[in-house]
């Protein structure tokens, strides 16, 4: 679906036209009489609000919030996403999230140290994290993580089987979107967003095979703990946690 950005004041203009055009997006001058999900850019940061709702904007927020406390109480290297990308003292692999969303596995993977590339294929989750990053930047307390963290706004696929020999990275990160049937699991307003940009990413199996074939060393996928594999391929290992899965595909040459 298209959606468009939209500045709250005049005086924004110019901001949210240059988010349109980088991410090729309509552009509002005015909200429409019967808007729903909007790119709205505010003084504080970009959001997706649906203002149809009287629920809060999903925005991208590297600093305080969940993020803030998961980066000094998250548990360190041995917390299961460490674990399951094979972080080890001296060894900082250089990893592609290749299924971004907003970014938060792969902030926590940069405050372990790696050097992380979120792809991103929505042009709307890709600006909310561009904006995430760049408001980030000026916080001088995280400004050296934020410097491991980079961003593509590609399609996947199509960017892992671009990279040559020297840039292809050590470990492939996916976290595809889980087709849940249970109406437990779409409470979250981020997921029910997330569900109506990008669907159930259907083609995960798919990406699963080209990260095998690109990955130096590893692929992990995540996973709800009682998920079927993806691809229906057995991993190597699995890696648990409560509520989540991470599934270990070591690459051998």
């Amino acid at each position: 679906m298209t959606i468009a950005i939209f500045p709250s004041k005049l005086e924004l203009s110019t901001t949210a036209a240059q988010f349109a055009a980088v991410f090729r997006l309509p552009l509002l001058n005015e909200l429409p009489d019967n808007p729903n999900l909007i790119l709205h850019l505010t003084e504080n940061y970009l959001e997706l609000r649906d203002f149809t709702s009287k629920e809060k904007g999903v925005y991208v927020d590297f600093v305080g919030g969940r993020l803030g406390y998961r980066r000094q109480h998250g548990g360190g290297k041995n917390q299961p996403l460490g674990r399951a990308v094979g972080l080890k003292k001296g060894i900082l692999p250089r990893i592609v999230d290749a299924t971004a969303g907003l970014g938060r596995d792969a902030f926590i993977l940069a405050c372990l140290g790696c050097q992380v590339t979120m792809v991103e294929r929505s042009p709307v989750i890709a600006a909310l994290l561009y904006d995430g990053l760049k408001r980030a930047r000026q916080n001088t307390e995280i400004i050296d993580i934020i410097e491991n963290i980079s961003l593509i706004h590609q399609e996947a696929c199509a960017y892992l089987t671009s990279l040559g020999a020297e840039e292809k990275p050590d470990i492939i990160y996916l976290d595809p979107m889980y087709p849940h049937r249970d109406k437990s699991a779409l409470v979250k307003k981020e997921m029910r967003i997330f569900r109506h940009l990008v669907g159930n990413d259907d083609d995960a199996d798919d990406l699963l095979q080209t990260a095998l074939m690109v990955a130096k060393q590893r692929v992990v996928v995540k996973r709800p703990r009682h998920a079927v594999f993806l691809a229906n391929k057995q991993p190597t290992v699995s890696i648990e946690s409560p509520n989540t899965r991470f599934d270990v595909y070591v690459v051998t040459i």
